[in-house]
């Protein structure tokens, strides 16, 4: 029999291709081919279950071949919540549960809610910051109307400075949509105090009959109420004309409205004079427009008067700012969202629509409900959806902050990471970090946890951030946290390698991701929801199966049958490419004294008896922390060459052991246990320390 040592060597050092020998063989290809057709289909635990092949690849995949039997058992193990510590699988021992449970998606990557609590956070982070950049600029405007309002010298420049025009329209509550500029430069030329001057032929001479018209629409308004009741009083009385009483009801209701629309107009009409009357009277120019020689456009307390217009005209704005109603509003917002199944609900609900709408700095009141649907209907990844359209980015904006499909009803959010994969970076994060300090102190392992930690906190919200690879990429410390979750290391990888992997398509085997020799910059890739433009993307899933979860177990299925093969010719070159495969998982000693195949590995490999697996566990991990750096299964080489002594050792154990029946590898797998007593292994032990 060919040697451990030359055997585990050879497919190391060719480990790629050992995988793809295997991966093209007919019964492993066949299986692959037949999983990748049916897993789409399947709907439900149980549609999963009932399939024999689908179900026993994905067991093997994730050797847990022997359980497969087991199928009560492993529904529950399927159906239990990740996020949930409590759970069943989260109560097992063995990891390989919780790793298989984290290959299916069986209640979808994530529920359908018109905002995720992120999105959330973002829009109310928004609107404050949209609010305190109103009063900003409106405070800057006021700044520059006392800095620039003294160097005019006409009209016309007033009338020609696009600033100051509008802060005096403003001001003044003129419409420049319903008044042309000669009319306002005329009425700024005009002198109130002079019966003759434009703004009191034109305007002030129709106040008298305006004001008259107002009144007489009041007393209507009055009499018609007056009328109402009576008329409703009559109509209990005896003998009443029911219908008649009804008729001239509703008459006089629809004069009401016809009174209340003359109202608001002249009110409208007597407040813009009154307004063009302040306003010639606001400034000083001459009838041709031009300033008297010395004299300001306004003298100080016109200035003064002119401001305080123009704030009283913002009071909304410096309104809505304030604490007391920013506090109420946001809260209002956080409840009513989560009420909203719908684009519809979300434009029938004030709540919700003003604040949305404020956040992205667009007045409700200007806004059509009917545009604002057609926005949140679009899809924000094709450039010809009705959003960009509009060409402006306070629409594209709002689009991005909710979830609304094509049809109106809510989808998942649109994330570059699913939440799951999201927690999985941030948790291998944390344990590269510590599995780094383990040789450090008690208080220097619990800084260093608590600052990977924090890393992990930060990731997680940083990563809601990310629309494209573009963004990814121009975040390097993000990169680097994703990187040395994945244990590797950082300086070694170029921005311009990962514009290559991240333009892979993952579809083609050929591809420069997929023929990288290191598979973990495919399973970066895989892990997010960028789709071949770069862009995040709601990418379909394979059932219940996301793209990386599929891969994942495709990959692993390989990586057991290659064990598998290796172990029925030798069972210790099954063992190394075990332990190989787990080592980068492994964060404490415990890890490995869970596992019996990774503890045979750990004592064949330092010569240890087999009869240290029946002394007290935290005696044994004493033991693996004398001769084992936990921090070096992160290394790659470091594993290598703890394996190549493995597999030497191994070969020395079991030279006389060539013929037997029984498979020790067998007995590793499937629970036995060595009968060596502990005073024997004692004695060896202190042999060893002399």
């Amino acid at each position: 029999m060919v040697s451990t040592y030359f055997s585990y060597s050879y497919i190391t050092r060719n480990l790629k291709q050992s995988l793809t020998r295997v991966e093209q063989q007919q019964d492993v290809a066949r299986e692959a081919a037949y999983y990748k057709a049916h897993i789409g289909k399947v709907k439900s635990v149980d549609d999963f279950m009932k399939d024999y092949r689908l179900y026993h690849y994905a067991t093997k995949a994730y050797g847990l071949e022997d359980m497969a039997y087991a199928k009560a058992f492993m529904k529950k193990v399927l159906e239990s919540d990740l996020s949930d510590a409590n759970s069943f699988v989260n109560k097992l021992v063995d990891k390989r549960y919780r790793e298989f449970a984290a290959a299916f998606s069986f209640n979808g990557s994530a529920t359908p809610v018109a905002q995720s609590e992120n999105q959330t956070d973002e829009m109310i982070g928004l609107y404050t910051a949209t609010r305190k950049s109103q009063v900003d600029a409106l405070a800057g405007d006021s700044n520059y109307y006392s800095a620039e309002i003294g160097n005019i010298s006409s009209a016309d420049q007033l009338l020609n400075n696009d600033r100051l025009r509008n802060y005096v329209y403003s001001a003044y509550g003129i419409d420049q949509s319903k008044w042309s500029r000669d009319t306002i430069s005329q009425v700024l030329r005009s002198d109130p105090s002079d019966p003759n001057s434009y703004v009191n032929t034109t305007f002030a001479s129709q106040l008298s009959g305006l004001n008259a018209d107002l009144a007489q629409a009041r007393s209507d308004v009055t009499a018609a109420n007056s009328r109402i009741a009576d008329y409703t009083a009559q109509l209990s009385q005896p003998g009443a004309n029911v219908a008649q009483l009804n008729v001239q009801i509703l008459v006089e209701k629809h004069h009401l409205e016809s009174y209340a629309s003359s109202i608001s107009s002249l009110s409208e009409q007597i407040g813009t004079i009154g307004g063009f009357v302040d306003l010639a009277g606001a400034f000083e120019f001459s009838s041709d427009g031009s300033l008297p020689s010395g004299v300001s456009a306004q003298t100080a307390a016109n200035v003064t008067i002119t401001k305080q217009k123009f704030d009283d005209s913002k009071s909304a704005v410096y309104s809505a700012a304030s604490p007391l109603n920013e506090a109420f509003a946001i809260r209002q917002f956080r409840t009513a969202i989560l009420k909203i199944n719908s684009v519809q609900a979300f434009v029938s609900t004030p709540g919700v629509y003003e604040f949305a709408l404020g956040a992205v700095g667009l007045e409700p009141a200007n806004v059509s409900p009917a545009t604002v649907k057609a926005v949140l209907e679009s899809d924000i990844n094709d450039p010809k959806s009705y959003v960009y359209t509009l060409k402006d980015n306070r629409y594209l904006e709002l689009a991005r902050a909710f979830n609304f499909d094509a049809k109106g009803n809510l989808t998942t959010p649109l994330v570059a990471q699913d939440s799951a994969e999201v927690l999985q970076i941030a948790k291998d994060y944390v344990i590269g970090a510590v599995k780094s300090a383990s040789t450090a102190t008690p208080q220097q392992q619990a800084a260093v946890r608590a600052q990977a930690t924090k890393d992990a906190s930060e990731y997680q919200q940083a990563i809601a951030g990310i629309d494209s690879v573009s963004d990814l990429l121009a975040n390097r410390p993000m990169v680097d946290f994703i990187l040395l979750a994945k244990g590797l290391d950082p300086r070694k990888v170029s921005t311009e390698f990962l514009k290559k992997i991240f333009s892979s398509d993952l579809n083609d085997p050929k591809s420069f991701a997929n023929t990288e020799s290191d598979p973990r910059f495919a399973e970066i890739v895989a892990s997010f929801n960028f789709d071949s433009k770069g862009n995040v993307a709601r990418l379909p899933m394979m059932g219940p199966q996301k793209r990386d979860q599929f891969r994942e177990t495709q990959a692993n299925y390989v990586e057991q049958s290659l064990e598998q093969q290796q172990g029925d010719a030798n069972p210790g070159v099954r063992l190394a490419l075990y332990f190989q495969r787990k080592a980068g998982d492994i964060t404490s000693a415990y890890d490995i004294l869970a596992d019996k195949a990774l503890s045979e590995v750990f004592r064949t490999t330092f010569d240890l008896p087999d009869s240290m697996a029946a002394m007290p566990i935290d005696q044994q991990a004493k033991f693996v922390d004398r001769f084992m750096k936990i921090k070096d299964l992160s290394d790659p080489a470091k594993v290598t060459k703890l394996l190549s002594r493995f597999s030497a050792m191994y070969d020395i154990r079991n030279s006389q052991s060539t013929g037997q029946g029984q498979s020790p590898l067998l007995n590793l797998f499937q629970g036995s246990s060595s009968g060596i007593s502990d005073s024997t292994y004692l004695a060896i032990a202190k042999l060893r320390t002399r």
